[in-house]
């Protein structure tokens, strides 16, 4: 077979072919959008040679928006990647009576789903170019040959416009018109370009929709409980600030941490999923302010126990002194006891709160008072407090039994088990491990799998001091009042020193004074006191 030679307008049109072909392949690949938009303005730029073009995009409302613009001899660039915005209204392509806008070149290239090229835009009939003439005018400029071509999807929908201004001739640069091969070229091109920008919609829609999914389930979670409120916003913040400040990090163990984009994104997904087990967990539970609380705090059931033994002592000592006892010794007597039911009740009431450690001899002393007697309304006595009662209030420390606590402790169980049955996508595969951590402690003592530092991602460390510190600083939990920053760095400082935390994340939070600046932005006033 003998060798084929091209001439040089047959070179020229081949060229341009393996052009196309070549921005084809590039913009599948481009994940960028205003990236993506430049790069087909330029190509087809490139393809006809031409001085100048535009992108518009079709409007939900039905209007055409530039989006990108540029003109090469008035050294022009307008719209997204650059810093120059686009002051263009964007043109209806429908009049307010509902007739078509036929009168411009891109609205009628859409509604009539056509390439429009034109020769001469001064010498063209039935066309609205009064603003190209006033462009002209202000600029110096002379728009002659157009080219508009609509951008039709993988499902032959319009999506917008492409406009090529000025074709310029390879050998001379004078203005010609644009050749009907290269119109082809660009409707080709514009194929192309429209379902790669349908596709990036349809990827950030999609993205929005997770996003949206997952900041959802993080405000039911803060939403099923007042007490929590805003936990689920918070924890992000912490944790992408202190993540930060361990990216930058160029000394010890932490030099070789370092997070890209998406790294970045995937950590904030675990954070606000953090505690989505939190959704199977009975409310009673999570809102158990006081140690009688259940569905109501019982402390009311107590008092009005101790209503009845001081009316049934008070019937008492009316029937004693009516039977002639002396009435004073009477009165000494119903005051004792009086008195003795003052101080039950005062007591129940201070520990009932949980904020203090219970000694033995506060136990023994709820366990003896439970012993107290009442006649409920059939006529049969009563324990002052019931087993469950005094099991509550026996409680050392805080407001929850270890039944309770257990409870509380599953929601992290709850959450690697529903993280576990997504289907993440490969760049957030990690997010079920972030999220099932934060529990975790370096020293191996931590749940639920009792993981110890080396088997625990630096991501899971990180959350979990952000956890630790987000509940001693918080202003919205039932059973502490906030802490201040003097109160709560000495706590975390002792966790990182006894195996609670990790003690090199430790250090990275406050060097780079990552509890100031969440102060700054998080915390009351009074609270910020270093």
């Amino acid at each position: 077979m003998g060798t084929i030679y091209l001439n040089k307008q047959e070179s020229n049109l081949f060229s341009k072919i393996n052009l196309l072909n070549e921005v084809g392949i590039a913009l599948s690949a481009e994940k960028d959008f205003p990236s993506l938009l430049e790069q087909i303005l330029v190509a087809a730029k490139n393809i006809t040679n031409a001085d100048g073009g535009t992108i518009y995009l079709l409007t939900a409302d039905k209007k055409l928006e530039m989006v990108v613009v540029q003109t090469d001899s008035l050294n022009l660039q307008l719209g997204i990647n650059t810093d120059k915005p686009i002051t263009f209204k964007p043109i209806n392509l429908y009049h307010e009576d509902e007739s078509p806008n036929l009168s411009m070149v891109v609205t009628q290239s859409v509604i009539e789903d056509r390439s429009i090229n034109i020769a001469d835009a001064y010498n063209a009939e039935g066309y609205d170019f009064s603003g190209t003439y006033q462009f002209d005018k202000n600029t110096g400029y002379h728009s002659q040959s157009f080219l508009a071509v609509p951008m039709k999807n993988h499902e032959n929908e319009v999506i917008g416009v492409l406009q090529l201004i000025n074709a310029q001739s390879v050998d001379t640069g004078e203005i010609i018109p644009f050749d009907v091969e290269e119109q082809r070229l660009i409707e080709s091109l514009t194929s192309q370009a429209a379902v790669a920008i349908t596709n990036k919609q349809l990827i950030d829609c999609l993205n929005e929709l997770f996003n949206s999914l997952v900041q959802l389930i993080a405000t039911a979670i803060d939403e099923k409980s007042p007490y929590t409120s805003g936990h689920c916003e918070r924890l992000p913040k912490i944790t992408m600030m202190l993540a930060e400040a361990a990216h930058k990090t160029s000394t010890g163990e932490l030099q070789s941490f370092a997070m890209s984009d998406a790294d970045r994104y995937e950590l904030e997904v675990a954070a606000w999923l953090h505690d989505c087990g939190k959704l199977t967990t009975p409310e009673f539970v999570m809102d158990k302010a006081t140690k009688l609380e259940k569905i109501f705090d019982r402390i009311e059931l107590v008092y009005l126990r101790t209503e009845v033994i001081r009316r049934d002592i008070e019937i008492e000592k009316l029937t004693a002194i009516a039977n002639g006892e002396n009435k004073k010794d009477v009165e000494t007597r119903y005051n004792k006891k009086i008195d003795c039911l003052k101080e039950i009740c005062l007591f129940i009431r201070h520990h009932n709160k949980g904020r203090e450690f219970m000694s033995d001899e506060d136990v023994n002393k709820v366990k003896n008072w439970a012993q107290l007697e009442w006649t409920d309304n059939e006529g049969k006595k009563q324990p002052l407090l019931t087993q469950d009662e005094v099991n509550n209030l026996c409680i050392r420390k805080g407001t929850l039994t270890e039944e309770e606590r257990a409870i509380i402790n599953n929601h992290i169980v709850a959450t690697i088990k529903m993280l576990d049955t997504l289907t993440f996508p490969k760049h957030l595969q990690n997010v079920p491990e972030y999220a099932g951590g934060h529990h975790e402690r370096v020293d191996g003592t931590g749940f639920p799998k009792g993981l110890d530092k080396h088997e625990m991602s630096v991501q899971a460390r990180i959350m979990a001091i952000a956890d630790v510190f987000e509940a001693l600083t918080a202003q919205d939990r039932p059973y502490k009042d906030p802490m201040k920053l003097s109160q709560a760095i000495p706590i975390l400082r002792k966790m990182s020193e006894t195996g609670h935390i990790d003690p090199d994340l430790f250090e990275v939070f406050i060097n780079e004074s990552v509890h100031l600046n969440y102060a700054k932005e998080f915390l009351l006033p009074e609270q910020n006191d270093l």
